[in-house]
């Protein structure tokens, strides 16, 4: 039982480091802790646990949500990057990274909700989100749920559904397979954390194209023609929402502000400067 135990503890973080964001060899950047800051760390007490946030930076606010099991120290490429023009506001989401929550419920919703309050206890009225995997989720329920607060948004990896028609088949197998697993063994408090983040991508999220409809502000919508969230998924939220662009990066799975970090952040902060603007049909050939 503990063999089997310790096998799916190691299967579980990779399975949200393959998912989520991908990690491995990515290089650092530069010599700043990004989620380990002691300089500028704080804890905001807010809706029942302590949300562990940094901030860099001065300009507009941008607030940056991580993916699945991730952390602050994912966006080590973005920061450096657009924090020489705006606040970057980054956190640890609930049950993850510094941002212990022990209650047994977590939500896409909850977790939306969570960021809205971070930003009201940090004074902020309205900022740009970028949001990765789940953080796209999180970024496209904020922007429902408190259109006020999202001037801009561009989220990469994102789903509306938890089924085949939008994950990756044998990623989706994978995920039950391993939720399944952390059911039968011993529920100690490193088991119940990590079945509470793969619960979320088991059932979760429940977004329908209708919902986008209340996305009022200026979307990128990205994903990778590799990605595990599949391309037809992509297209179909960006054409839900009324305000949106679509980019799919050639050559790309999930982590494209990863594999394409300079990429995406050029045409990311060109999306954010510039006012947004669709052609349609003929004017296309003008």
């Amino acid at each position: 039982m503990l063999r089997k135990l310790f096998l799916t503890l190691l299967v579980v973080p990779l399975l949200h480091s393959t998912f989520a964001q991908a990690r491995l060899s990515v290089a650092a950047s530069g010599t700043t802790p990004y989620g380990s800051n002691a300089k500028t760390g704080k804890y905001a007490d807010l809706r029942g646990f302590r949300m562990y946030y940094e901030v860099y930076g001065k300009g507009e606010p941008m607030l940056l949500i991580h993916g699945n099991g991730g952390s602050i120290k994912d966006f080590k490429n973005q920061i450096p990057y657009f924090s020489k023009k705006y606040k970057v506001i980054v956190a640890d989401s609930r049950a993850q990274g510094k941002s212990v929550d022990r209650m047994d419920s977590l939500s896409y919703e909850m977790m939306a909700d969570d960021f809205n309050a971070l930003l009201n206890k940090l004074g902020v009225d309205s900022c740009y989100v970028i949001g990765w995997s789940d953080g796209g989720i999180n970024g496209l329920l904020l922007a429902k749920r408190n259109p006020e607060k999202v001037k801009k948004l561009a989220i990469t990896g994102a789903n509306l559904w938890p089924d085949t028609t939008a994950i990756e088949p044998a990623l989706m197998q994978w995920i039950v397979s391993g939720n399944d697993s952390l059911a039968r063994v011993p529920q100690i408090p490193v088991v119940k954390a990590q079945k509470k983040l793969l619960n979320l991508m088991v059932f979760n999220p429940h977004i329908s194209t209708a919902d986008l409809k209340m996305v009022k502000c200026p979307t990128l919508v990205i994903g990778g023609d590799n990605d595990v969230i599949l391309p037809k998924h992509t297209m179909i939220i960006a054409e839900a929402i009324s305000k949106s662009y679509l980019w799919i990066l050639p050559n790309s799975g999930h982590s494209t502000l990863v594999i394409y970090k300079n990429m995406f952040n050029s045409v990311v902060g060109d999306f954010f400067k510039k006012p947004y603007r669709k052609e349609k049909g003929l004017a296309q050939l003008n």
